[in-house]
């Protein structure tokens, strides 16, 4: 199972870091998405880590402001999001399509392990 923290009110241009753990997971093996739904709107991928080489996908609506990144410290990854714009708004999810590449769309039926997600809002 997987939990998405960091969430919270913002201001357009700021800056959150969201985090992803994995419990019973051990996810430097597992190719981590993050993935958002805004109110009245479906869920859509948002960006994702690859197993192994660990190479990232990224949305064109956010590539250039979000970074994804693991913490194998922790046992994380961690989606650092900067220049944050009011349709940035939604509940923000992570999930995994098990060991391998992210591919270069994020199909959310091939990822499971939802956990609950966590709100963030960009506002004035």
């Amino acid at each position: 199972q997987l939990q998405a923290s960091g969430g919270g009110l913002v201001q357009p241009g700021g800056s959150l870091r969201l985090s992803c753990a994995g419990s019973g997971l051990l996810l430097d093996y597992y190719a981590i998405g993050w993935f958002r739904q805004a109110p009245g709107k479906e869920r859509e991928g948002v960006s994702c880590i690859s197993s192994g080489d660990s190479s990232t996908y990224y949305d064109n609506s956010v590539a250039g402001r979000f970074t994804i990144s693991r913490e194998r410290a922790k046992n994380a990854v961690s989606l650092q999001m900067n220049n944050l714009k009011p349709e940035d708004t939604a509940v923000y999810y992570c999930a995994t399509s098990g060991p391998g590449s992210c591919g270069t769309n994020l199909y959310i039926r091939d990822f499971g392990s939802w956990g609950q997600g966590t709100l963030v809002t960009v506002s004035s």
